[in-house]
């Protein structure tokens, strides 16, 4: 019997997605703008973050490939055919073909069908590697590549109004799993069980103000001890102890928008080398968020937070950069590069942009005040400033947690 190498499964009624279609086709058509200044014929995006972006679809790889091509006249989600009518039901595309698993290359005898074979063709280069690039070459051998990964990149750091809605109510969400978390908070409870109070109210929390969408990929670090030397480091079946140092992490996830929070805690007693320690990062937390404007340039906050470490004796444990944008992003895929506060990061903030600003500094064991410190909160930048959408509170005034 002769199977099929392409199919379509419109199985089912379309779904509400996650942002308007106004916004979507908003999307699209800054896309198709670039794309026509730049004289790219076709684009295949293959990231989870760009398909998503662009189609409100989250895929999951598990060891398949996944497609949106985009030209002047058409989009068209490529997906595999495990997802059953998952695509058809949720992308925002013309179409959602599907390449089943009856043949090897079906994924690239799709990707030959619904892109032209001459031209230029649009990819993600810091998404696709080389053997796979190499297979896109030989099946459309009259295409040139180039990358527009960075050009797409520009155009999500600036946010819509939907979007900071959207990424508004994440951090409300996250507020809300904080809560849940401290509430879980006893002598002798691992670490798992903490993280799993949080992850629950966050996920009925979404499930509540969304009850339309997905409900995936939403996660709680809870961290205490040793373990909190990492910013990701994971959770263990360690028990929280008195005077323990503890890291709270919860982040939403919502169609594949990250949100976070991040918050210092001490349980029972803080000594006064660690309140001291705390202290400090909390300076620079407070100094960063003052920072934070349109016109000022990424690495202008990075170089201003240093001196304070510094002034201190600290600026050697200080471990990543002072803070990134949001979005479409996750834990395991996608991320802004551009827009981070890190020396080496000259972007300029502008209206529209949402940033977190996240000082962390460890101290090694066998030092006073040993362990990890890190706050976070996100900012979306206006024209004269910006607002703060975190609302649990931080510093030693409100997260020493009495046993």
């Amino acid at each position: 019997m002769a199977m099929p190498d392409l199919i379509y499964i419109d199985n089912g009624e379309k779904v509400r997605n996650s942002f308007s279609l106004p916004e979507y086709a908003n999307r699209i058509s800054k896309l198709r703008a670039m794309m026509a200044k730049k004289g790219v014929d076709s684009v295949l995006f293959t990231s989870y973050h760009n398909i998503n972006y662009y189609a409100d679809f989250v895929y999951c790889q598990f060891g398949r490939f996944y497609g949106l091509v985009v030209t002047q006249d058409k989009t068209v989600l490529i997906a595999a055919n495990i997802d059953g009518g998952q695509p058809f039901r949720k992308g925002v595309a013309d179409r959602a073909l599907i390449y089943t698993d009856w043949q090897k290359g079906n994924y690239f005898r799709a990707l030959k069908q619904e892109i032209a074979n001459s031209g230029t063709l649009g990819l993600e280069f810091d998404h696709l590697p080389l053997e796979r690039l190499d297979m896109i070459k030989s099946v459309l051998p009259g295409v040139s590549v180039v990358n527009i990964a960075a050009d797409c990149m520009q155009m999500r750091m600036i946010k819509s109004a939907e979007e900071i809605e959207f990424i508004t109510n994440g951090a409300n969400v996250c507020d809300i799993g904080a809560a849940a978390l401290v509430a879980a908070l006893k002598e002798g409870v691992p670490e798992y069980e903490v993280a799993l109070a949080s992850t629950q109210a966050m996920v009925r929390e979404i499930a509540k103000r969304y009850p339309h969408t997905e409900l995936m990929d939403t996660w709680t670090w809870f961290q205490s001890g040793i373990n909190t030397d990492g910013a990701h480091n994971p959770v263990t079946t360690r028990k929280v102890q008195h005077g323990d140092i503890l890291s709270l992490n919860c982040f939403s996830m919502i169609s594949g928008y990250y949100t976070a929070l991040e918050r210092t805690l001490f349980f029972g007693e803080v000594d006064a080398a660690s309140r001291k320690l705390w202290e400090v990062n909390v300076q620079v937390h407070e100094e960063g968020q003052k920072l934070v404007k349109p016109g000022v340039r990424c690495c202008d906050v990075a170089n201003e937070l240093n001196k304070i470490y510094e002034e201190h004796g600290l600026l050697q444990y200080r471990t990543f950069g002072y803070g990134h944008s949001f979005g479409v992003l996750s834990h395991y895929y996608g991320r802004e590069a551009g827009l981070e506060f890190r020396e080496d990061i000259d972007t300029v903030l502008q209206p529209g942009m949402v940033v977190s600003i996240e000082p962390m500094i460890m101290l090694p064991e066998g030092m006073p005040g040993a362990g990890g410190y890190r706050e976070h909160d996100i900012l979306v930048v206006t024209e004269t400033g910006h607002v703060n959408i975190t609302g649990f509170p931080f510093g030693p005034e409100h997260n020493i947690i009495q046993a």
